[in-house]
């Protein structure tokens, strides 16, 4: 028997997942799945067995999970406790940027890991955090095999169109350039559309992954050709606390009329806007939709707006549309989200069924919609564990 741990480090929050191998070339099985949110602010623990029972469901002090590598020892305690045989094989980690240069899954070395530090300015509410999984993780298992899954490794293919910006060609060469994220989400749902639609999957198909970190990506074939999400997890749809697309010149001014250093604009546009800005409230949809305020309605509409304008970017650069699919927390929970994306959509052959959008059916579009609508819920830790599995099977 073969164990394998998952880890997928946000910027507050902590996924894991403990995985089993029957043999080499199975198909790992969960047994624990679970996230330790809001770390070093109200941390909370939930976990469940492979067969629903609950493991924890319960706030944690600060100091329990001031930061990353404390959150890990939690979740080692508690697999300690829920699974006192497993023997740590391999971990697998989420990694939000790889970089230009990394397109598949590597094992994790000390050269590695300078490598993807030295890429921390390129995803800074992430990338560290990410890291410090891994050096905790090196720590409390050093035998096992670790694996780097990288968020930026399913855009690799894009069009050069798609990856470029309108500077001098040298800084594209350096490595300013669009990489796109949520990729671990994305393969995902490619392949579970070759399982329950294979004819939209060698279609054109528009992913949505809207949560706290929203994207949106375009699909030919299950390969990306264009996404949202640019240089930096910044950039595109609004989301929770980061602003999406933003005239440059308004860092410029920021700089320029405001006084603002590098420093203050980075916490201005990665923690204090986007849902949260914009509202005043919160960066959270559930409580948004609660709400009822005007800045709440108002933050919520720019949502809307922003992922419909992004929707039709797509279409014209698949040149076409066959499918979408909302994925996510707030694409696999919110109906009134995704009844106000698909709103009004007849013109690009689209038409959203409300009965199953209300009880949440795999495919809520009615069946006269030529554009069919898909609710698919994303899981970044499967793929996450199937990539630790090969890495194992290639190393023997």
């Amino acid at each position: 028997m073969t164990d394998i741990l998952t880890l997928n480090a946000g910027s507050s929050s902590l996924k894991f997942g403990l995985f089993e191998l029957d043999n080499p070339g199975a198909e790992p099985v969960a047994q624990i799945l679970g996230e330790i949110d809001r770390i070093g602010n109200g941390p909370h623990m939930r976990a469940r067995s492979a067969a629903g029972a609950v493991l924890s469901d319960a706030p944690l002090s600060s100091e329990d999970a001031a930061d990353h590598a404390c959150a890990l020892e939690r979740v080692l305690e508690l697999i300690a406790r829920a699974r006192p045989g497993a023997a740590i094989d391999a971990v697998g980690h989420r990694i939000v940027h790889g970089g230009p240069d990394h397109a598949v899954p590597v094992r994790l070395t000390p050269e590695v890991l300078d490598a993807l530090a030295r890429l921390e300015p390129l995803a800074p509410l992430h990338q560290p955090h990410n890291l410090a999984g891994v050096r905790a993780a090196l720590a409390a298992f050093p035998q096992a095999v670790q694996v780097a899954c990288f968020d930026t490794a399913f855009h690799r293919h894009h069009p050069w169109v798609n990856d470029t910006f309108g500077l001098p060609r040298a800084y594209y060469d350096k490595g300013v350039r669009r990489y796109g994220f949520h990729g671990l989400s994305y393969d995902y749902i490619a392949g579970r559309l070759t399982q329950i639609a294979p004819h939209l999957h060698a279609g054109r198909v528009i992913v949505a992954h809207l949560g706290n970190g929203a994207s949106m990506c375009g699909m030919i074939g299950g390969r990306s050709i264009a996404s949202s999400m640019g240089f930096s997890a910044l950039d595109g749809l609004p989301m929770g606390t980061r602003c999406g697309q933003l005239d440059p010149g308004v860092v410029l001014y920021l700089m320029q009329h405001e006084g603002m250093g590098a420093d203050e604009i980075a916490d201005l546009l990665y923690r204090r806007s986007g849902l949260l800005g914009v509202s005043g409230l919160s960066h959270d949809m559930r409580e948004l939709e609660a709400a009822g305020t005007d800045p709440a309605y108002q933050a919520i509409g720019y949502f809307v707006f922003r992922i419909r304008r992004e929707l039709g970017g797509l279409s014209a650069a698949l040149g076409g549309l066959d499918a979408l699919v909302f994925c996510g927390g707030i694409g696999e929970n919110s109906v009134h989200i995704r009844q106000k994306v698909c709103e009004g959509m007849g013109w690009i052959g689209m038409e959203l069924d409300e009965l199953r959008n209300r009880r949440g059916e795999t495919v809520i579009s009615t069946d006269l919609s030529r554009v069919r609508v898909l609710v698919i819920p994303t899981d970044e830790e499967i793929v996450i564990a199937r990539a630790a599995r090969d890495m194992l099977g290639q190393i023997g």
